[in-house]
């Protein structure tokens, strides 16, 4: 059973933040790392950070339940569809972490892992993936998909909106419970900016991402039926079983937050 699930995402092979992650793993039921583990603007070279990422992820696998999406950094190869897929994920479902194109059940709990798409190709077979799914449906179903959903307070950067219009469109045709993304650094820091919201039924939450050695964080009780956002700035808290009632944003006007787009 899901009780404590924590959600992260952008490390963008921040080590220290991967630190920081393993001494926090044991106290949750299940780690989601919603994509960008790597990053293509390091001086280290790819390959490099696959072989310390892919570490990490073994050690914290043997500390809790743990499952990873792919984000736009960690591309590392053009499949037989001539698009970019994160081909080094392979390695980490070999350890029996779950990762992009896969759906498991936990409890009555349905999880669906979306690889990020490089094209119209990989978009497709997410469609095909949601489809096969949504048949195995029985409580909750929760996605993991990186990029969040378009014209949403968790894709908000301050300037403009960076989320997925597919995204979107499968979320008001299949009504999941939760959507964890990230991509989106600045929205739970930037004014009209969050960390969570509403689609309907479905919530999203989007962690965002801070510069230091403690990355930010989303905390979902399944139990108390609570989520919590933890950044150097604060802390917030929503009530899943109760509307979200004003914009998260009207409290997140402080200062220090960046203005970029996603790296």
């Amino acid at each position: 059973m899901i009780v404590k699930i924590l959600v992260v995402s952008d490390f963008h092979y921040a080590l220290p933040q991967f630190d920081w992650l393993v001494g926090a793993a044991p106290a949750y039921d299940l780690v989601i790392f919603a994509g960008d583990l790597l990053d293509t603007n390091s001086l280290v070279d790819p390959g490099t950070q696959i072989v310390v990422v892919m570490k990490y992820l073994k050690r914290i696998s043997e500390l809790t339940r743990l499952i990873v999406c792919s984000g736009n950094h960690d591309l590392d190869a053009i499949g037989a569809d001539g698009e970019k897929h994160a081909q080094w994920l392979g390695a980490a479902r070999r350890l029996s972490i779950p990762v992009d194109g896969d759906t498991l059940e936990i409890g009555d709990t349905l999880i669906t892992i979306c690889p990020w798409w490089d094209g119209p190709l990989t978009q497709q077979a997410i469609a095909r993936q949601f489809e096969a799914a949504a048949p195995r449906r029985k409580g909750a179903w929760l996605w993991v998909y990186h990029a969040p959903p378009s014209d949403t307070p968790i894709a908000w950067s301050g300037q403009r909106h960076f989320g997925d219009a597919a995204l979107s469109g499968w979320i008001a045709q299949y009504r999941p419970d939760f959507v964890i993304s990230g991509h989106v650094h600045e929205a739970p820091f930037a004014r009209n900016g969050s960390w969570a919201d509403r689609l309907g039924d479905s919530w999203l939450f989007n962690p965002g991402r801070q510069i230091g050695e403690t990355p930010t964080t989303i905390a979902i009780d399944t139990s108390a039926m609570e989520a919590a956002w933890f950044s150097l700035e604060g802390a917030e808290l929503v009530k899943l079983d109760a509307p979200l009632e004003r914009p998260l944003a009207q409290l997140m006007a402080l200062p220090g937050w960046m203005q970029r787009a996603p790296a």
